[in-house]
């Protein structure tokens, strides 16, 4: 029987932003591939509960406390992934959060200073010390998770949009630098999303979220697993020749 290029057996993934949302998803989808899961996120309580959850099914998993703007942080994540099951084959680098909403006039250093340092310094730092392992080993993929907002301006939310421009430019300089090792790198647009984040957008107006869901082609939010099985697939074999690429995944939204 010809093996599936998603059969992640003997492998070792890594994703932030675990707890919940495309997070959880995409790391119970490496886990159901046969994949060993480190879940990372700074809520400790909510992404140990999650890996217990899938532990208790029999997947192996580990949970981990971090806070992604921390360097510190993200250079122990990745030493302790290591240590617990000798290498690092995928990476999802999810962990996000969304601007509170005010025009940039009126925005602030210090939620400028949250959004870029989680959003943006978040993911430079995830980089960085996956490269490493990966580069050592000479094979791997890593994906990092941009945003509709990458492609577009959106009144309100300037850290959050500049963030998301800025990790899909850090993404295709990664991939350059990272190819010649063996290790893959590219990135991902979602668009609407059935996650707390998309929520925030609307600040918890359901009737704006409802309106927002019908301004989209496909006339509904995507599930958090429909972004997993495209981070699965970035990360497979199946897609060994895509390098640098943001691919955007938001139902129609930003068709021309």
């Amino acid at each position: 029987m010809t093996k599936s290029i998603l059969d992640y057996s003997g492998k070792v993934a890594l994703v932030t932003g675990a707890a919940s949302g495309m997070g959880l998803a995409t790391a119970r989808a490496f886990a159901e591939a046969g994949a060993s899961v480190v879940m990372a996120d700074y809520k400790q309580d909510a992404v140990k509960a999650a890996a217990d959850e899938l532990a208790a099914a029999g997947y192996k998993t580990l949970a981990l406390a971090c806070d992604v703007s921390d360097e510190k942080q993200v250079a122990a994540l990745v030493e302790s992934t290591v240590s617990a099951f000798g290498r690092l084959d995928a990476a999802f680098n999810n962990a996000g959060v969304m601007a509170h909403i005010a025009p940039t006039a009126e925005s602030t250093l210090e939620e400028w200073e949250r959004v870029i340092g989680i959003n943006l310094r978040g993911v430079w730092a995830c980089l960085k010390y996956e490269l490493k392992q990966m580069q050592k080993q000479g094979s791997g993929a890593i994906v990092n998770n941009a945003s509709v907002g990458a492609l577009t301006g959106n009144p309100g939310i300037p850290s959050y949009i500049a963030s998301k421009h800025g990790v899909v430019g850090l993404t295709r300089t990664a991939a350059l630098e990272a190819i010649p090792h063996g290790v893959r790198v590219n990135a991902i647009n979602p668009g609407v999303i059935d996650t707390q984040v998309a929520r925030d957008v609307v600040d918890g107006d359901d009737e704006a979220y409802a309106q927002m869901e019908q301004a989209i082609p496909i006339k509904r939010a995507g599930q958090p697993e429909e972004i997993a099985s495209v981070v699965l697939w970035l990360c497979s074999p199946g897609a060994s020749y895509v390098v640098g690429h943001a691919l955007t995944v938001d139902g129609g939204l930003t068709v021309p």
